[in-house]
């Protein structure tokens, strides 16, 4: 163990950093932060409704498959850079590292996307617990009505909650996540099993490759055309939920034998999570109502809800309480209410890490302030509560989109999650393609065997493949309709269609970010971002490392 922490100390030496953050986890901590993320109990629950209104149970189940493999690619391309370079930084490190030329324009980005994808995740994520967490006050309390206001309260209520518990102590924080890990794989089992087996009179496994009932988003028809173009939507329930497994590169740092366990936890965190999501899911659609014109309304009211519940995140919610009863629906929901806050501290806590590494090079602005660390618990405080707050602003979108409830909570939500994947799928692409344009990349411990050009061009070729799903509208019509009283509306044909702000403001936040991001760097940043800074000699290192040692009292 000793030999081991300290050929990870040398490592860091050799990137030019001090062991300033506790190396404390164990290989399995680090898995447990990204599986913790990733959170099939969060995505795979809060999404559902993506899957419900677009492809339908086909795309649900298919969807894990695809994605899945597909982000695994992602995953393998990332963890063998990842071995090379096991720093905090992550991303933006291996860009800067990796560029033949510009490698601190290309750092610049990468950190940027980063950073951006990561306050996504939280925001998204925590939201989406606070609408879970509405759901289940309401269920003890028929009088308790969700308004955007509420859910809005209890979602900065959520944030402190994490930016404390991240604030305390690393140790803290990997207990919970060791407990995380099996919270998950045991609740994914018992929910499971109750949809599986309760429910009467409902779809059954059978139903596993049904299509949704038709006209659901507003997209009629079943020409080839709008049937391919719904079922890469749903894609992106699976695709919202496998992401922010670059956790284990923020933490490696903290992580004992880095250089093969944060890649090892890279890689086992997608398809462990993809395996078991499917599980998940399949159960779910087991549960629904039965094919026919009943069933098929029933079906449309699950996903969209009553006036007084009309968050489309809730349609998983009310498929477990229509399927078993709320007596054990309380249960189940509770569940799933837990692992999601799981999800969120450990979000909070690899955003820390990202915004800790990023500052420690000088690419924020206040950069002194977020690197500074917490002497007593050895964590980047100031960092945690700069997500925290960053976060909280992207989640208040919910407040200022006009629009009835329903239509402003998917549109805020949908541009939260398209930051979120979006973000980070650009951040994993631009070092994934940087190694595969560098024949002198050093390749680490962990390593694809030669196959990287295969993994590392499909991972290339997947992002831009969701990139354009996400930048792709979801519901028809698609341009905003502002302040609409009724929710559905009447073609003239006798079709009605669910009426909402329907805009899908991902691409443009994406390509206003870019816009941001560079005019930051044309104006000032390229006079003082070099990119990844050495904190000074072996010497100077461990002078660093032993104040820090001597003033929390934690030895690695």
């Amino acid at each position: 163990m000793a030999t081991t922490v300290e050929d990870d100390r040398n490592q860091l030496h050799e990137m030019g950093y001090a062991q300033e953050l506790h190396r404390g986890m164990s290989t399995f901590s680090n898995f447990a932060i990204s599986f913790s993320i990733i959170s099939i109990l969060a995505g795979g629950m809060t999404s559902f409704w993506l899957g419900m209104v677009t492809g339908g149970p086909r795309v649900i189940t298919l969807g894990w498959i695809i994605v899945g493999f597909f982000a695994l690619m992602v995953g393998m391309a990332m963890g063998e850079i990842c071995s090379a370079y096991p720093t905090a930084g992550g991303l933006y490190y291996w860009s800067a590292k990796l560029a033949k030329k510009n490698g601190a324009r290309w750092s610049w980005f990468t950190g940027w996307f980063n950073l951006l994808g990561q306050i996504g995740v939280i925001a998204s994520v925590d939201y989406a617990l606070a609408i879970f967490i509405g759901y289940f006050i309401r269920m003890f309390d028929d009088s308790y009505r969700l308004t955007v206001n509420g859910i809005f309260l209890i979602f900065v209520l959520v944030l402190i909650a994490h930016g404390l518990l991240n604030t305390f102590s690393i140790n803290l924080v990997k207990v919970l996540g060791n407990i995380s890990v099996w919270w998950h794989v045991v609740g994914v089992l018992i929910i499971a099993g109750v949809l599986f087996v309760a429910p009467d009179n409902k779809r059954g496994i059978g139903g596993a490759f049904d299509k949704a009932p038709p006209g659901l988003t507003g997209w009629m028809g079943t020409g080839l055309m709008v049937t391919v173009y719904l079922f890469a939507l749903g894609l992106l329930l699976a695709q919202y939920t496998i992401t922010g497994f670059d956790a284990s590169a923020h933490v490696s740092e903290e992580t004992r034998g880095a250089r093969t366990e944060a890649p090892k936890a890279i890689v086992r965190s997608i398809y462990i999570s993809a395996i078991a999501a499917l599980v998940l899911n399949v159960s779910m659609i087991a549960a629904l109502p039965k094919k026919g014109a009943d069933g098929d309304a029933a079906y449309a009211a699950l996903a969209y809800g009553p006036a007084e519940d009309p968050f489309l995140v809730n349609a998983a919610n009310r498929l477990i309480s229509s399927a078993v009863g709320t007596g054990t629906a309380k249960l189940l929901v509770f569940i799933c209410v837990v692992a999601q806050f799981f999800c969120g501290m450990a979000a909070v806590t690899a955003n820390s890490r990202m915004i800790y590494a990023f500052s420690r090079d000088g690419a924020l602005p206040g950069s002194k302030y977020w690197h500074k660390i917490n002497k007593k618990t050895r964590t980047p405080t100031n960092s945690v509560w700069l997500g925290v707050v960053l976060s909280a602003i992207l989640g208040a979108s919910s407040l200022y989109v006009r629009g009835d409830g329903a239509g402003r909570y998917s549109t805020a939500f949908f541009a939260m999650t398209g930051i979120c994947v979006i973000g980070l799928y650009i951040a994993y692409a631009i070092p994934i393609f940087l190694r595969l344009t560098n024949p002198d990349f050093k390749t680490g411990p962990w390593n694809l065997k030669g196959k990287h050009k295969l993994v590392g061009w499909t991972a290339i070729v997947w992002i831009a493949f969701i990139t354009i799903l996400f930048f792709a509208p979801l519901f028809r019509p698609f341009w905003p309709i502002w302040g609409k009283k009724n929710l559905f509306f009447d073609d003239g044909a006798g079709n009605t269609f669910f009426r909402q702000n329907n805009f899908n403001f991902t691409g443009p936040l994406i390509i206003l970010s870019f816009i941001a991001f560079g005019l930051y760097w044309m104006l000032s940043g390229k006079k003082w971002f070099t990119g990844p800074k050495v904190q000074g000699t072996k010497e100077e290192l461990l002078a660093i490392e032993r104040e820090l040692e001597a003033s929390s009292g934690m030895k690695d």
